[in-house]
């Protein structure tokens, strides 16, 4: 059995991996940003040298590097730095849950509809077709209408969606590889289906579902500043990149710096992650490797 898993097309081995990661400079790029935020995230209770929600309102609206405020304070007098911190939990939760949940639908259902074809195809592909022509910031603006905005509404209502796009693609890496001679060798062992697609199908679509899974995790930091922006997404006194951006607007003519900020840390965080997505999936398809 292990001869049949060493002829997968396009096998790559980690020492060949690791060479191919470190001469291409957007995953490095990418994913240094990218693993610099989710430490922030994670330590930012260390990091953050103040209480995101600590009000000083004998200090608001103070410029960056302030004395004791390197990015300043907002209208409240709270330190933006440390907001700034804070914010990244919100909007990386999303993100990452958002992928998470989209995994575990999509790929599944991708994986079984492109090896059996048939009536299983036809539904599942029918089922994706609908799926995704659901716009899914309408569908978080509504759910959020009826059970409250959260940070859960938000991941919810995006897996609902873009699960579609994990098995569209994965459906159509499934459906090339299974005329591959390894499946077809698997199938003659006596293999069972199960086996082959998580055994030898999963492995050759897991650098697509990687790749693309980045850009789901830019996409739902994006939305989730998006709705914290229009107020249904995170809410006070939780800190939230979108959040800031919507109340520094107020400033814009006085104080151009408190949206200015939170502006800059979104555009770094999804700049990062489809820089990562490029590079991933330029080592994922043959041809760009090559």
């Amino acid at each position: 059995m292990s001869s049949i898993a060493l002829s997968t097309p396009e096998s790559i081995s980690p020492s060949r991996a690791r060479r191919i990661i470190l001469g291409n400079w957007q995953v490095l790029l990418g994913a240094t940003v990218a693993v610099g935020l989710i430490l922030m995230a994670i330590f930012a209770p260390l990091l953050a040298p103040m209480d995101p929600a600590h009000q000083d309102l004998l200090n608001t609206v103070k410029p960056p590097r302030t004395p004791g405020h390197l990015l300043g304070t907002d209208e409240l007098g709270r330190d933006i730095l440390s907001r700034i911190i804070w914010g990244a939990r919100a909007s990386l939760l999303v993100g990452l849950l958002t992928a998470g949940l989209s995994i575990c639908v999509g790929v599944p259902l991708g994986l079984v509809s492109g090896y059996f074809g048939g009536r299983v195809d036809a539904l599942i592909a029918r089922l994706v077709d609908a799926v995704l022509g659901v716009p899914s910031i309408l569908l978080a603006l509504g759910l959020a209408a009826i059970f409250g905005p959260s940070l859960i509404i938000i991941v919810i209502s995006l897996g609902l969606v873009w699960w579609a796009s994990y098995a569209r693609i994965v459906r159509a890496e499934a459906m090339a590889l299974k005329s591959m001679a390894f499946v077809e060798a698997g199938q003659s062992l006596g293999c069972s289906n199960s086996r082959i697609i998580f055994r030898y199908l999963l492995p050759n679509v897991l650098p697509i579902v990687l790749a693309l899974s980045a850009s789901t995790v830019a996409a739902g930091i994006l939305v989730e500043a998006s709705l914290s922006f229009l107020g249904v997404g995170t809410q006070p006194p939780t800190p939230s990149w979108g959040a800031m951006l919507s109340t520094g607007r107020n400033y814009i003519h006085s104080a151009a710096y408190l949206s200015t900020i939170p502006g800059i840390a979104i555009v770094v965080a999804i700049l990062s992650l489809n820089l990562l997505a490029d590079g991933l999936r330029d080592i994922a398809d043959p041809k760009l490797r090559k």
